[in-house]
């Protein structure tokens, strides 16, 4: 029952970035607009970190799970790779640098001020 009102708590956002979405016809996606309005719910104080801590363990520890069907349709798609493989690696190199880069500076623009922990 635990998990359930903490998924419950997680999934609320996401209801209602997609209700907002599909309304406000916005060009972000509503899943999105979900995890903003989570984070600024976290940030207010309106869900505290406690309320979703272990739901959000259990997920990150089975994070490897929710990639099959990306990989799966990946596996299926080789036939629209063949012949763009160079491209595709570089694309994928590329893009992972830029994901690295920007977390690793989003990471020091969040951590600047605060004390040591």
């Amino acid at each position: 029952m635990k998990y359930l009102r903490q998924l419950m708590i997680v999934l609320i956002p996401y209801l209602i970035g997609t209700v907002l979405q599909l309304t406000l016809q916005l060009p972000i996606p509503g899943s999105v607009i979900g995890l903003i309005l989570l984070f600024l719910g976290l940030q207010v104080g309106i869900v505290k970190v406690e309320m979703i801590e272990e739901l959000c363990e259990f997920l990150l520890s089975n994070m490897s799970f929710f990639f099959i069907p990306a990989g799966v349709g990946l596996m299926t798609a080789f036939g629209v790779l063949k012949g763009k493989w160079i491209p595709f690696i570089i694309i994928v190199v590329f893009s992972t640098c830029l994901v690295w880069t920007v977390t690793a500076y989003m990471v020091k623009f969040l951590r600047k001020g605060r004390i040591n922990e």
